[in-house]
């Protein structure tokens, strides 16, 4: 098997696959400010296999652009869901045929359109299924890793083997890497991330290291996580292999980015200018990539994080928020680079 997981330095970073914010221009601005310096991993935008297998040849290609990717996005992992396990070796056979260095099975998601058709956190109520979503998907994979992408419970925590065992379900069918979201599916983003209980997973992973086979599953630990440095405090304290990184990446495509100092990385002391330059950047890989397909408005999610923190940002989100195209919002931000030159 072509397990890139195995190869990465410890810790690694991986950016979280998030719907209409880690999209394939988004990804690409964030590689290219990468320093090859950190090890870090990129997931696409979680996706339906379901939609991608069945949908009508619109859908079709609408969503088979969230799986478009560019060499310097390496390693790069794309994440399906389905309760289908036909459907999810399908789609595992095809990502693998696509070059994808890993396949990911999103077993957290909460909304409830997602958890209506069996997917995402509601299979943490359905250790069977998911089981066998993993079997399904390494059949289809060949040489290529699979991986999960969880929280720690549904409505409570249920790591322990006596509340449960979800982690020791999953780890029973051996997946390269399951990254555990810090909080149930009850709690959703609205308390804070329980990283004593990623201590305890690395744990749980651990007590099978005596068995006649070894446990060799990666536990990367997501939550709260502010930037590279905390990132690296975290994985110190808790003994993970990998931290995931989710909201500290809005207005931040300089994440991945480290000096020397492995203390430094990351874009929060950029001047208005790199932000707005950066911004430009977003919008015109938004123009190249993704216009024929995606709705211009998700770029606006984007505004307000790139323009904040210095006098006149709240006029300038305005301005743009008010634009209806990627080229108008570029023309807008043309006008205040001159202005401030």
């Amino acid at each position: 098997m072509k397990n890139f997981w195995e190869k990465l330095p410890r810790p690694f970073f991986a950016l979280a696959p998030m719907e209409d914010v880690t999209d394939a221009a988004f990804r690409r601005l964030i590689a290219s400010y990468a320093s090859p310096s950190v090890p870090r991993v990129l997931y696409t935008e979680f996706t339906s296999a379901d939609g991608i297998l069945k949908a009508p040849e619109s859908g079709r290609r609408k969503l088979l652009k969230r799986l478009e990717y560019a060499e310097i996005e390496r390693p790069i992992v794309a994440q399906l869901f389905t309760a289908v396990p036909e459907h999810m070796e399908q789609i595992a056979r095809m990502c693998a045929e696509m070059g994808f260095d890993g396949f990911d099975i999103n077993m957290g998601c909460p909304d409830c359109s997602i958890e209506k058709s069996g997917c995402g956190a509601a299979l943490i109520k359905n250790p069977a299924l998911a089981r066998e979503l993993i079997r399904a998907a390494k059949r289809g994979a060949g040489d290529i890793p699979v991986s999960i992408k969880t929280r720690i419970g549904y409505n409570k925590d249920e790591l322990d083997p006596p509340a449960g065992g979800w982690l020791t379900e999953l780890l029973a069918e051996e997946p390269a890497a399951v990254a555990l979201h810090a909080r149930t599916r009850k709690e959703m983003s609205d308390v804070p991330a329980h990283w004593e209980r990623i201590k305890y997973a690395v744990k749980i992973r651990n007590s099978r290291q005596g068995e006649a086979l070894p446990c060799r599953t990666l536990i990367i630990g997501n939550g709260d996580v502010r930037d590279l440095a905390d990132a690296r405090a975290k994985a110190a304290e808790t003994g993970c292999d990998g931290v995931m990184l989710g909201r500290a990446v809005f207005g931040n495509p300089w994440l991945f980015a480290s000096a020397d100092n492995p203390e430094q990385g990351g874009g929060t002391d950029r001047t208005p200018q790199e932000k707005i330059r950066a911004l430009m950047e977003h919008l015109e890989l938004f123009e190249e990539l993704m216009a024929e397909t995606t709705n211009y408005a998700v770029m606006k999610k984007h505004f307000k994080a790139y323009i904040s923190g210095w006098d006149g940002a709240k006029e300038m989100r305005a301005r743009l928020m008010g634009t209806e195209s990627a080229e108008e919002a570029r023309e807008i931000l043309k006008e205040l680079v001159r202005n401030a030159e």
